[in-house]
């Protein structure tokens, strides 16, 4: 049996976390996941690779806002009804239709970041599906991750990785949507499907890791060349042509139903 150790979402593409009880999956992940993304002009996406200082943005979700914040900056808000002027934006290879989320929102992040960038929200509408070779039959649909809906790590692993470090570091700098208990350590790697209650969640590709995971979640500061210089010792992926940590994974069945922090999984196929 495979717990669910914690939770979590990321609103707005590389910026802070939210620690949840429990959250609502949808066919794209949890709700509200990767929802809302900074670009720069012209609509390309922007994350801490390029701007670290996006891990001090706070993010709160209210009955009718988005509110983001920083130290020194104050806060802003973006309505959670749904609005704004229709944009093309890409992520990666690929591009997306989103809403802008108007002028000052834009200021704000522009003053902090010192540079010209907008607040984008996902267009419901727009279809964005995960790469067919590695779900198959499933079309699993995303909005502005990476590549995948999910991302699960077990907490084994990590406790694994900073027996090896000279410093242990926090989860947050792998930013998983799932941490697992009830696995040993990289068990996520040959974990078959995670099923309870109506939900169907499968393991799909190995997470390819940058370097953000050198970035001090709490500072926004690069911290050196840990965590990607030990786990280039033993965590290598020649066909991927980079170290992995944790797994991306697709939501087969269960679109609706409700994750809650302590649940458990069985292991099936």
């Amino acid at each position: 049996m495979v717990t669910l150790a914690a939770l979590n979402i990321y609103p707005v593409k590389s910026c802070r976390g939210i620690e949840m009880e429990s959250a609502v999956l949808t066919a794209a992940g949890l709700e509200h996941d990767r929802e809302w993304m900074v670009v720069r002009s012209g609509g390309r996406f922007l994350t801490q690779r390029e701007a670290p200082r996006l891990a001090c943005v706070e993010v709160a979700l209210h009955a009718s806002a988005l509110q983001l914040s920083a130290a020194g900056a104050g806060t802003v808000t973006a309505p959670l009804a749904l609005a704004g002027r229709r944009v093309e934006v890409s992520v990666w290879g690929d591009r997306c239709a989103a809403l802008d989320q108007g002028d000052e929102v834009a200021g704000w992040l522009a003053a902090l970041l010192g540079s010209d960038v907008r607040l984008v929200r996902f267009d419901p509408s727009h279809r964005r599906a995960s790469d067919a070779e590695w779900t198959g039959e499933v079309e699993a649909l995303n909005r502005f991750s990476d590549g995948f809906p999910l991302l699960a790590i077990s907490r084994a692993s990590l406790e694994d990785l900073n027996a090896r470090l000279p410093e242990p570091l926090p989860m947050n700098r792998f930013r998983p949507n799932l941490v697992l208990d009830g696995l040993e350590p990289y068990g996520e790697d040959r974990m078959p499907d995670l099923v309870t209650d109506g939900v169907r969640l499968r393991r799909v590709k190995p997470c390819a890791r940058c370097v953000i995971t050198t970035t001090d979640q709490a500072t926004g500061q690069v911290a050196g060349e840990e965590p990607l210089r030990t786990l280039k010792r033993y965590r290598w992926d020649p066909s991927l042509r980079g170290v992995t940590f944790g797994q991306n994974v697709i939501v087969v069945e269960g679109a609706g139903r409700t994750l809650r922090r302590g649940q458990s999984f069985r292991l099936g196929r």
